[in-house]
């Protein structure tokens, strides 16, 4: 399969969870794709992170989120209405990856103009199969939007 991006994705990761994070880690690693894997533990850093604020000014803009919604400070849903109200960043493709398979949850995160949502398996092993399959998919076979200058 020839590769059709010939840079790295910049994919950030919104997870509290330092396991699902080793996890998603080491799914991307050894994954096909290059990318760059940025981490925040929370919403509020999501969203410094996305408007380039304090710490994260010069963050790059992400070709793609993968978001938890049970986040400390500030809540998976708030960044996903924040960051789709944005015209800036309204086209940066959000993955909520989660361990809530409430159907409020699914709904919420759709009316809020999620890409996809995932559940997180349970077994660590089934979770770096999710991983994969979605890295397979995002990058592989979907076109993403290009980045927009800012």
């Amino acid at each position: 399969m020839s590769d059709a991006h010939p840079t790295s994705a910049q994919l950030l990761l919104v997870e509290d969870n330092p396991g699902d994070v080793r996890l998603t880690r080491e799914a991307f690693e050894e994954g096909r794709i290059e990318n760059d894997l940025h981490v925040v533990p929370d919403g509020a850093k999501a969203l410094d992170f996305l408007h380039r604020r304090g710490e994260y000014a010069d963050a790059p803009r992400p070709d793609l989120i993968l978001l938890d919604l049970n986040l400390p400070r500030t809540d998976g849903e708030a960044v996903l209405e924040e960051l789709k109200a944005d015209p800036e960043l309204r086209s940066i493709p959000v993955i909520v990856l989660t361990s809530s398979r409430a159907e409020e949850d699914v709904a919420r995160s759709y009316d809020l103009h999620a890409n996809a949502y995932l559940t997180k398996p349970v077994d660590p092993d089934e979770f770096i199969e999710t991983v994969r399959a979605f890295e397979k998919f995002w990058f592989s076979v979907v076109r993403l939007p290009p980045e927009r200058d800012r």
